[in-house]
């Protein structure tokens, strides 16, 4: 039998697979053991099969495009609409094949094994600076039981250490676990400085992270990021590319009125955090005559507060990146405001 489509509802062990004909009719239904669905596929003949975007799925992507299949991943939030009622393994089957039957249905592209590969020392880094701010945030905590207090950043954490280790109303069992904190937060610098280093190698030897690097208040580590994890050919605009982040408003117009708000934060969180982290280093030194500061962001800052100017930049600035990046072009500097 021949099928027009056939979707997977992926899982650790059972996959459901619903696969409709030239009607969309259901004409398949069909759970299947892991070691189950390669075997499967290898017997039909090519045809298209829909995927959530979702853990594993590029490895499958890649496994059924080796067979000759035609795979389109889809982001969970856009299959989600076409759940009908309870949500089990069937309907999830039949709501990717839903989403997939659309024309207009945005996908993701698959990405190879070494793709995935370059992005996990970008992706381990974020685990280690977020379990050190985890760290660090205890330690201040218990600190503050004692009625001793520090100022936040990783910066302050010697000091306090210090003051900790020399007062003497604090109980020995505390102290020793301080000294453990301490311990495990060095630990954790240390390991993030590694990886940083094999970071600003990665950036040194890549010609796309080396063009952007050239754009105010992208530094190596935004760059590599945004090189390895980025397909420009993915988006059809910079707008696109801001909005995948969450850098653009969300909006609820109706009745030709139009009604933005705040930011929609979806996408990118890390790249989102990159981008307004430079923003506000570009603005911090924001003045007439600075190589960063375009005329334009002085008249932002003179009618907006600054973290909202922040974000109107880091806007920009996303929009610089996948221009650059989808046409090859170097970084053109901006008249330097008067």
């Amino acid at each position: 039998m021949e099928f027009k489509r056939i979707s997977i509802d992926t899982s650790k062990h059972v996959f459901t697979i619903h696969g409709v004909d030239d009607q969309e009719r259901p004409v398949l239904r069909r759970d299947l053991r892991r070691a189950q669905v390669e075997p499967f596929f290898a017997k039909l003949a090519p045809t298209e099969v829909a995927l959530e975007a979702c853990a594993g799925s590029h490895h499958w992507g890649r496994l059924l495009r080796g067979m000759g299949h035609r795979v389109r991943l889809i982001p969970p939030q856009y299959v989600k609409p076409f759940v009908k009622r309870s949500k089990n393994d069937r309907n999830d089957a039949e709501a990717i094949s839903e989403a997939a039957s659309r024309p207009t249905m945005r996908t993701v592209s698959v990405k190879s094994a070494e793709e995935q590969a370059a992005t996990i020392i970008v992706k381990h880094r974020e685990l280690m600076v977020n379990q050190r701010t985890q760290a660090i945030n205890a330690l201040r905590g218990h600190a503050a039981e004692f009625g001793i207090i520090a100022a936040q950043g990783c910066g302050n954490v010697t000091a306090l250490l210090e003051v900790l280790s020399s007062e003497d109303s604090i109980p020995v069992v505390a102290k020793a676990m301080f000294e453990q904190m301490g311990q495990h937060v060095s630990d954790l610098d240390t390991k993030i400085g590694a990886l940083e280093k094999q970071l600003l190698e990665q950036h040194k030897a890549n010609a796309v992270s080396k063009l952007l690097a050239a754009i105010p208040g992208v530094g190596p580590i935004t760059a590599i990021t945004v090189a390895l994890t980025v397909n420009p050919a993915s988006f059809e605009t910079g707008r696109h590319f801001a909005a995948w982040i969450g850098l653009t408003p969300r909006e609820h117009s109706t009745g030709g009125k139009h009604r933005l708000g705040r930011i929609s934060k979806a996408g990118s969180e890390r790249l989102r955090q990159l981008l307004v982290v430079g923003a506000m280093a570009v603005i911090r030194y924001a003045k007439p005559g600075s190589k960063s500061a375009s005329a334009w962001l002085l008249q932002l800052l003179e009618r907006r507060p600054r973290k909202v100017a922040a974000v109107a930049l880091a806007n920009k600035m996303a929009r610089i990146i996948w221009a650059m990046m989808a046409r090859g072009e170097a970084y053109r500097c901006q008249p330097v405001a008067a």
